[in-house]
């Protein structure tokens, strides 16, 4: 069987346009992501565990301190959360 390649596209075209995921990411892989002048006076210890919300296509949309609060704003902007382990 040879692998199949999907984009971003084809990813966000596999839910429906209002399906997003929530997974846990560590404070030090968003500060990272993060441009400097961004989180300049934010503490917060790099290996706390926060939760992102990601669009279909994997996009990043939100990092919240917690699972639960992150489910409600996804649900806030009319978005269907799911959780991914």
């Amino acid at each position: 069987m040879t692998p199949m390649t999907m984009t971003k596209e084809d990813f966000k075209g596999l839910g429906a346009p209002d399906l997003v995921y929530v997974r846990e990411i560590r404070a030090a892989d968003v500060l990272a992501d993060a441009p400097l002048p961004d989180t300049k006076g934010l503490s917060i210890d790099p290996e706390a565990v926060l939760y992102a919300v990601h669009g279909a296509d994997g996009e990043r949309l939100a990092v919240m301190m917690d699972r639960e609060t992150a489910f409600a704003a996804a649900v806030a902007h009319e978005l269907e959360p799911v959780s991914v382990h």
